[in-house]
C-alpha cells in the first residue's frame, strides 16, 4: 500500500504532501487542475511514466511477494527521483534505473487507462483462470508448478537431443577428420623430450670428424706415460693423482670412441628427416606435449560418437516419458480451466449486464504444449471480439474481469484508473462504482473521477484545485465533499438539486 506522495516544483504545483490509506482513493477536480500531473508523477516512481518533479518521494509499505537480489528493501520502502540534467532514481537510497523499477514493481502497481487497450492477451486471461481455480483449490497451484518443472526438464532434454541430433548429422564428416588427425599423429608417434635429444644429437654429428682429428693427435700423449713415471720415481714423488688422471683420461677416451662408434652407425637423412616431422607437431600446435594433449582429445571426442547411438535412444525414451506425463498434466489443467471459466464467465455476466454489455465468453484452444499448458484463450463480448469493442467498452469489460477475478481475496497491490468512467451514462456509473468499490476490497485504488457515484464511494477523496498562484492537492471530508460532488454533477455553479443529490449518495 502507497502511504505518501511527496512531491516538489510539479509544473504547475509547487508542492504536494499528502497521505493516503487503503481501500478506494478518487481524485477529483476540474479539468485542467493537475489531476493526470498528479497520477503521472506517482506512476513515475514506479518506472510507468516521465518524471516531470524535481523531486518525487513515494513512500509504501513492503508488499510480501516484493523481493529483490540486488537491492536491500526495508518494511517501509521509499522511491525517490530527483530531476536536475535527468531524472534519477533510488530505492531505499540505492541507485536503480527507470527500467529495474519498473520490471520490480510490475505485479504490484497496475495502470489502466480510457486508451489502454491490453490485458485480454491469452496468458493474461490464462493466469485470471488460475487464480481464480486457485482461491477454490489450494491443490491447483502446486498442480500447476509440477507441470511448469516437467515442462522446464522436457525443453532441457529436447534441446540436449537437438543437439546430439545435430552431432550425429555431423558426425560422418566430423569422425572422419577425428580419425584422420589421429592416424597422422600417431604415424609420427612422437616422445616427450625427444626433439631435444635429437638436436643434440644432430650437433655431435656436425662435430665428429673434428673430434675425431683432435682425439687421434691427442692420444699421443700416452706415448709419454712411461717416462712420467720414471721421473716421478727418479724424484721419489707421489705419482697417485697422475695415474688417477690418466685413467680418467683413458675412460674419457673410451667415451669418445664409443660416440664416434656410435655416431657412425646413425643414418643422418633419417636423422634430420625425424626433426622435420617433430618440427611440423611444434610449429603447428607450439610443443609436442601440445601435439600430445590435442591427439588425447581426439580419441575421448571420437570414443563419444561410438556411444552417441545409446544416447539418442536413452533421451528420446525420456522425453517421451515427460511428454506422456505432460500431456495427462495438461489436460487435467485444462479440464479444471474449462469448469472455472463457466464459473467466471456466470460472474462476469452479472457486471456486464450492470454495464448494459451482453455476456462474455471465454474461447479455448489446443495448441502445442508450453510453460502454461495446451491451453490459448480468447474472449469475445457477445459476437464481437474485443479488439473491436471502444476505448470504455473495453476497459470496462477488462475492470469487470479484474473484479471477478479478485475475488476478495488480500492483496498489496496497486491499481490505478485514469478516468475509467468517463462518458456513461448514469446506469453505467453506478455498476462501475460498485465494480470498484468490490475491488478496492483487495486492492488499494487510485481513480481519476468524473462522476458523482464513484466519488461518493470513496475511503478518501482528494481534490486537486488550480488558481492564479497554481494547482493545490488536499482531502476532502465532509460537506466539502458533498459540495465537489454537486460541482460534478451540477458544474461550479451547482443549484439546490444538485447538492441534494450529492447529499443523497452518502
Amino acid at each position: 500500500m502507497i502511504e505518501r506522495l511527496f512531491v516538489k516544483e510539479l509544473l504547475g504545483f509547487k508542492s504536494i504532501d499528502i497521505e493516503f490509506g487503503d481501500g478506494l482513493i478518487v481524485i477529483t477536480g476540474p479539468s485542467g487542475a493537475g489531476k493526470s500531473v498528479l497520477i503521472n508523477s506517482l506512476l513515475a516512481n514506479f518506472g510507468l511514466a516521465n518524471q516531470e518533479a524535481k523531486l518525487c518521494e513515494v513512500e509504501l509499505q513492503k508488499p510480501k511477494e516484493l523481493s529483490s537480489e540486488l537491492y536491500e528493501l526495508e518494511d517501509e520502502v521509499v522511491v525517490k527521483a530527483l530531476k536536475k540534467d535527468r531524472v534519477r532514481y533510488f530505492l531505499d537510497g540505492q541507485n536503480i534505473s527507470k527500467k529495474s523499477l519498473k520490471e520490480l514493481f510490475s505485479d504490484y502497481v497496475s495502470y489502466i487507462s480510457v486508451r489502454d487497450k491490453s490485458g485480454f492477451e491469452s496468458e493474461t486471461l490464462i493466469l485470471i483462470v488460475d487464480n481464480f481455480i486457485t482461491k477454490k483449490e489450494k491443490s491447483f497451484a502446486k498442480l500447476l508448478q509440477e507441470y511448469k518443472s516437467r515442462y522446464a526438464l522436457y525443453v532441457q532434454k529436447s534441446t540436449q537431443l537437438a543437439e546430439i541430433e545435430r552431432r550425429v548429422k555431423e558426425s560422418s564428416q566430423r569422425v572422419e577428420f577425428l580419425q584422420f588427425e589421429i592416424d597422422k599423429i600417431s604415424k609420427i608417434d612422437p616422445k616427450e623430450g625427444e626433439y631435444e635429444e635429437l638436436l643434440v644429437v644432430k650437433k655431435q654429428l656436425s662435430k665428429i670428424d673434428k673430434i675425431n682429428e683432435v682425439a687421434n693427435r691427442a692420444e699421443e700423449i700416452f706415448s709419454f706415460e712411461d717416462s712420467v713415471y720414471e721421473l716421478f720415481e727418479m724424484l721419489e714423488k707421489d705419482a697417485s693423482y697422475f695415474s688417477d688422471a690418466m685413467n680418467q683420461l683413458r675412460s674419457d677416451f673410451d667415451d669418445i670412441s664409443t660416440l664416434s662408434s656410435d655416431l657412425a652407425d646413425i643414418d643422418i637423412e633419417e636423422l634430420l628427416g625425424r626433426l622435420e616431422q617433430l618440427s611440423s607437431l611444434i610449429k603447428r600446435f607450439g610443443s609436442i606435449e601440445e601435439a600430445l594433449k590435442y591427439l588425447q582429445e581426439c580419441k575421448e571426442e571420437l570414443a563419444s560418437f561410438e556411444t552417441i547411438e545409446e544416447d539418442v535412444t536413452a533421451l528420446t525414451a525420456e522425453i517421451k516419458a515427460l511428454s506422456s506425463e505432460l500431456e495427462q498434466q495438461s489436460n487435467t489443467i485444462s479440464g479444471k480451466r474449462k469448469k472455472a471459466a463457466k464459473a467466471i464467465e456466470e460472474e462476469l455476466a452479472k457486471y456486464l449486464k450492470e454495464l448494459k454489455l451482453p455476456a462474455a465468453k471465454l474461447h479455448f484452444r489446443d495448441t502445442a504444449l508450453y510453460e502454461l499448458g495446451r491451453d490459448e484463450l480468447s474472449i469475445t463480448l457477445g459476437e464481437t471480439k474485443v479488439e473491436s469493442l471502444s476505448g470504455g467498452e473495453f476497459n470496462r469489460v477488462r475492470l469487470a474481469l479484474m473484479t471477478v477475478s479478485a475475488g476478495g481475496v488480500d492483496s498489496s497491490g496497486v491499481i490505478v484508473l485514469d478516468e475509467i468512467d468517463a462518458n456513461v451514462s448514469g446506469d453505467e456509473s453506478i455498476a462501475i462504482a460498485n465494480m470498484i468499490s468490490n475491488l478496492a476490497k483487495s486492492y488499494q485504488i487510485f481513480a481519476i473521477s468524473h462522476q458523482p457515484h464513484l466519488s461518493s464511494r470513496a475511503k478518501q477523496h482528494i481534490m486537486v484545485s488550480k488558481d492564479k498562484s497554481g494547482s493545490y492537492v488536499r482531502a476532502l471530508e465532509g460537506e466539502e465533499r458533498v459540495k465537489e460532488i454537486a460541482r460534478i454533477v451540477g458544474g461550479e455553479n451547482f443549484n439546490r438539486e444538485a447538492l441534494e443529490f450529492a447529499k443523497g449518495l452518502f
